[in-house]
């Protein structure tokens, strides 16, 4: 049985501004109040699951039970098909311990070389956690191609490699608000919405 999410505070467990922001935007039609994992100085737990729910459950679960308030965890990534899935769940350590997505970027490109098959997704898994914990959780995922070089500067992550299909410019060219409505971060915020905010 799922459960609906009745109001109040709801902490966003991650440390990654962007993120924030952009779940922060996503939620603003709820009258819901976001706080962040790292505003409230919580711990970011080791992510040690195999898939992005395993870790978006965990880091959900972990916030939920420190802050004792619901908490809404997302963990996502990029899966390019000619690197057998990676980044994948390591997206974001691939960026390593400053979070140098430039880096990471290019690691992508230098790894794919000359592959024919430029295909690629994003994944964004979403769990909503209670401190009592019960979870609900949510895929989402939007097709693509992997550019290169990097083009834009409106998005964060791998956002300036990636080409949605049917578009000509990148998700970071593209105005928030247009990445909102195609991005995989929307697609399992939809999924969200309708088992526990509806």
């Amino acid at each position: 049985m799922s459960r609906k999410f009745d109001g109040g505070r709801l902490v966003i467990a991650s440390h990654n501004a962007g993120k924030v922001r952009e779940i922060g935007e996503l939620l603003a039609p709820f009258g819901v109040e976001v706080v962040s994992a790292g505003a409230l100085g919580l711990d970011e737990p080791e992510e040690t699951g195999t898939t992005f729910v395993a870790n978006a459950e965990l880091k959900a679960r972990a916030a939920a039970t420190a802050a004792n308030l619901p908490a809404l965890a997302d963990d996502s990534g990029l899966a390019v098909d000619s690197l057998s899935g990676d980044p994948g769940i390591y997206s974001a350590r691939w960026a390593g311990p400053a979070k140098d997505f430039a880096a990471a970027m290019a690691l992508v490109h230098e790894r794919m070389g000359a592959a024919p098959d430029r295909t690629a997704r994003f994944v964004c898994a979403l769990a909503l956690a209670w401190p009592d914990g019960h979870c609900e959780t949510f895929e989402g995922t939007v097709e693509g191609d992997i550019v290169w070089p990097p083009r834009g500067s409106k998005g964060f992550g791998y956002d300036p490699i990636f080409q949605a299909k049917g578009e000509s410019i990148t998700f970071a060219e593209k105005e928030p608000a247009e990445k909102h409505a195609i991005s995989h971060r929307a697609d399992a915020f939809a999924k969200l919405v309708a088992g526990c905010f509806k």
